[in-house]
């Protein structure tokens, strides 16, 4: 492995690197000497030559990947202050402590990076800030560096004909003139010809550009297709802007997985900065540029049209299209109240506000109506209301809007004043009348509300192992045989986009679930095991592998905690009945589709945000397991469950939802939660959101409780690795630890309200009973036991979740070591003579057996009787002794 280069200060621009950049890193160096330059592994194919081929060697470019990242206490930034446009820096802006530099001549925005020192000047190019430092302080440049500099400035200014352009540009290409500037260097990459690739391509954008005019403003948008990445691609659309005589162009070219937009304007009406900063790009008001994922060319294309008509179309406000006055409900009414209100008044959804007369949240019709079938229409309105809600104000644009509508999927969007009182709303009917009279003004991909596409099939064919990407493949091919549709779905699709190992496979099926498994079972040799009432079947595998199969249906409670009834639906309203966004995503199985993967609900966003996020308000009173499972997936990937959420869990909590819920699907849960490899990080947190008492008021966590069960996961732990065959019922041995503290009474009762069967109660107490009394007798009796052969008698008859619960609460390292032992080596000791040779000797069978086994076992465990021969020996002069 190449050694990496220590540096405290590295110096380094945005990703799309182009001269004025790169020009500026140079410049910067001067203001930096100890600084080490990071080329940030994008730029245009001219800068690559120029580098590579003359003058690389004299700056000593290096990668990001070169450095090692610990050791960076500063950061120069240049030509850019956007943290999106940085991500080869990223895992460096972790560092404690960093210290950053930032010069740039681009505006403001959002993403921006909050800095020790920022030097912002409204000037044509950052070169030309650097330089004006260069000059106060008298520092010198070679002929080489200043022609360098002078493309930064000539490049971004357009060779002084942008807007943008200053005289403070005019002033810094002079100096670098008397620097030993060379034009004709310059003229070479600046005006350079065409190749005949570029003339091809150049024709394409004059041939595929059309023109739209907006608010009397002329704009040009052209496309392209390219099967590889084009570096010049900027260059070009300069030129198609010079040759074409065009005052506003945006290029959009597809090349390789990404769409690239390169935008340039004469005019300040059109500020293409703006325009690219709602794709993640950034520019200035002259150029700019963006890099674009998982969108078509096609959908660029028309939410391009869609940002340039808001925001040319200075007069399409919200308030020319809002519905004012607003009613509103204030936030101490009740559910009933609410939804008679909206009944009344034919509403679907109605903002809340409070005592002051801000809006804090929206309730949904739906919503209400659902409480109220659940008997909760007596709660208070604001715990089920939407609560992480965007409002806008009256000078709002309309694209803002429907964005808020169409892709956060909020049904009314507050229209609030400085004082957050609500003036008025625009409702999906709002924008639908909008759009009857402006069908053409707003991009496909955000009128049609499909859910979140994009094809995995390359994904499926990496993680699946063979046979289980063999099994889907041939799944979507028998959906086609029957007419069906096939989905793979939840948490296998889940698993698949963390990179975490996939198990069981997990399809839906629009048709017949049923008939589509016993079809399935039939070609790969899978017996079935349906389910009539839930239209679902199990096919089970030769090699005991399991796929579930499930009819899209739509589930409906009759009352809070029930269980489902089944009606039959569409594969949305399936995955709306899931439990959370990160387990509603689905890919279609059907050969003409195959790996395309589906997203209703924002899964895909959550999983990259690591949130919790459950599809409705009322998810937790349809079924409160849900509150047991988000805290385990939180714990298990390490995600954090989402504020809303987390709200509508104290809300359930708050009414005693627990209470209409069965200890038997509980317990369920809970064991589901002993099996996780975090169960200490899972039970805190139930404590914390004040779970466990909602479950019984007798069962709660303690310090002491806590350090026993981070005691057993530990011994459970070196218990895996003996890789012995007993398995450990880890719901007895986590149950026993947490309920550890309470006397018999209070541990039945809480026994009771989980309902454990019989059998399980049975040996719960028997191993609570055994294990109690052995730790009473060691700790009585230590000398004694330090003996392993003490040990041994001692723990023979207790169950091995009763031993490994010892190991846990003991602290005298001597017996733990000696029961580890028992454990490891002994717990299933086999002596070398039987019963056959005690009767060989002249013994009856009878109890004088087990007492000359335990002495002969007494006598191996204290280095004796080591062999057959020995015991034989041991078992004739016990056996002699009573003749």
């Amino acid at each position: 492995m190449d050694k990496k280069i220590v540096a405290e200060t590295i110096i380094t621009c945005h990703a799309n690197a182009d001269f004025d950049a790169i020009a500026s890193m140079v410049a910067a160096k001067k203001l930096y000497p100890e600084g080490v330059l990071i080329f940030p592994g994008s730029q245009e194919k001219n800068i690559k030559d120029f580098f590579l081929e003359s003058t690389s060697y004299l700056y000593n470019f290096k990668h990001a990947n070169d450095v090692d990242i610990e050791k960076v206490k500063k950061v120069i930034l240049v030509d850019t202050k956007q943290y999106s446009r940085v991500p080869h820096i990223h895992k460096i802006l972790k560092n404690k402590n960093i210290s950053i530099h930032i010069y740039d001549h681009h505006p403001d925005t959002e993403d921006d990076l909050s800095a020790d020192k920022i030097i912002y000047k409204k000037w044509g190019s950052t070169t030309t800030i650097i330089i004006d430092i260069l000059k106060k302080q008298n520092m010198d440049i070679t002929p080489d560096e200043a022609t360098l500099l002078g493309l930064g400035i000539y490049e971004d200014t357009g060779s002084f004909t942008f807007n943008s352009t200053t005289e403070h540009d005019f002033l810094a290409a002079a100096w670098l003139k008397s620097k030993g500037m060379d034009l004709n260097v310059i003229a070479e990459f600046i005006n350079r010809d065409f190749t005949s690739s570029q003339i091809e391509i150049l024709n394409t954008l004059i041939k595929n550009s059309f023109t739209k005019n907006i608010n009397s403003i002329d704009i040009t948008i052209t496309y392209i297709s390219l099967d590889e990445y084009l570096g010049d691609f900027a260059f070009i659309v300069h030129k198609f802007m010079e040759i074409e005589n065009l005052k506003v162009v945006f290029a959009i070219a597809r090349m390789n997985d990404r769409i690239h937009l390169v935008a340039r304007s004469r005019i300040p009406e059109v500020n293409v900065g703006k325009v690219c900063s709602y794709f993640g790009g950034g520019g200035h008001t002259y150029a700019a540029s963006a890099s674009i994922k998982d969108r078509t060319l096609n959908q660029v294309k028309e939410e391009l049209l869609a940002i340039l008509f808001s925001i040319i179309n200075s007069e399409l406000k919200v308030k020319k299209l809002m519905t004012s006055p607003a009613i509103v409900i204030e936030n101490r009414k009740n559910l009933r109240q609410a939804a008679e209100l909206m009944t009344k008044l034919g509403l679907k959804a109605i903002p809340v506000v409070n005592e002051k007369n801000e809006c804090i949240g929206i309730l949904e019709h739906q919503i209400a109506e659902k409480a109220i079938l659940h008997g909760l229409g007596e709660l208070n309105l604001e715990d089920y209301m939407q609560k992480d809600i965007s409002c806008v104000d009256k000078e709002t644009s309309l694209y803002t809007v429907i964005d808020i509508i169409l892709r956060q999927r909020q049904r009314l969007v507050p229209v609030v004043d400085k004082n957050k009182e609500v003036v008025g709303v625009f409702t999906r009917t709002d924008l639908i009348n909008f759009l009857v009279q402006e069908p053409l003004k707003l991009p496909e991909n955000l009128l049609n509300n499909h859910p979140k596409e994009k094809n995995i099939q390359r994904l499926l064919k990496e993680k699946l192992d063979k046979k289980s990407l063999e099994l889907v493949m041939l799944a979507g091919k028998v959906a086609k045989q029957l007419n069906f549709q096939v989905y793979l779905v939840g948490g296998v699709v889940r698993d698949l986009l963390l990179n975490v190992p996939v198990k069981d496979l997990d399809f839906v099926v629009e048709g017949d679930g049923i008939a589509f498994a016993q079809h399935f079972a039939q070609i790969i040799g899978g017996r079935v095991r349906s389910h009539k009432k839930f239209k679902t079947a199990v096919i089970i595998l030769n090699n005991e592998q399991k796929i579930d199969v499930a009819t899209a249906r739509l589930e409906y409670y009759e009352y809070p905690a029930a269980l489902p009834i089944v009606e039959l639906s569409s594969l949305k309203m399936d995955l709306f009945r899931r439990d959370f966004t990160i387990n509603t995503l689905a890919i279609h199985l059907n050969p003409e589709n195959f790996g395309k993967l589906i997203d209703f609900f924002g899964g895909q966003r959550d999983l990259k945000e690591k949130t919790i996020r459950v599809i409705h308000s009322l998810s937790f009173v349809e079924d409160p397991t849900r509150i047991l499972r988000a805290i385990r997936f939180e714990q298990r990937f390490n995600f954090r469950i989402g504020k809303q959420t987390e709200k509508l869990i104290k809300s359930a909590l708050k009414i005693k939802i627990f209470d209409k819920l069965s200890g038997t699907r509980i317990l369920h849960e809970l064991k589901l939660i002993f099996q996780e490899e975090k169960v200490v990080q899972c039970l805190k947190r139930l404590k914390e959101l004040e779970i466990l008492t909602a479950i019984h008021p007798k069962l709660d966590l303690n310090l002491k409780n806590i350090k026993i069960i981070e005691e057993i996961e530990k011994v459970l732990h070196w218990y895996t690795l003996l890789y012995l065959k007993e398995k450990v019922r880890k719901d007895i041995l986590y149950l026993l630890a947490l309920l550890s503290d309470l006397n018999y009474e209070d541990c039945k009762l809480v026994i009771n309200r989980l309902k454990l069967s019989k059998k399980e109660t049975r040996v719960f107490f028997e191993i609570r009973e055994k294990s109690k009394n052995s730790y009473i007798n060691i700790i009585r009796s230590r000398e004694k036991f330090l003996k392993l052969s003490e040990i041994y008698f001692l723990l023979e008859d207790i169950p091995l979740e009763g031993i490994i619960y010892l190991l846990a609460i003991l602290k005298d390292e001597k017996i733990r070591e000696n029961i580890s032992l028992y454990i490891s080596q002994y717990r299933k000791l086999k002596l070398f003579i039987s019963g056959k040779d005690l009767i060989n000797l002249g013994l009856k069978p009878g109890p004088k057996f087990n007492f000359i086994f335990q002495k002969i076992k007494k006598a191996f465990l204290e280095g004796k009787a080591k062999d057959r021969e020995s015991q034989l020996k041991l078992a004739k002069e016990i056996i002699a002794t009573w003749k």
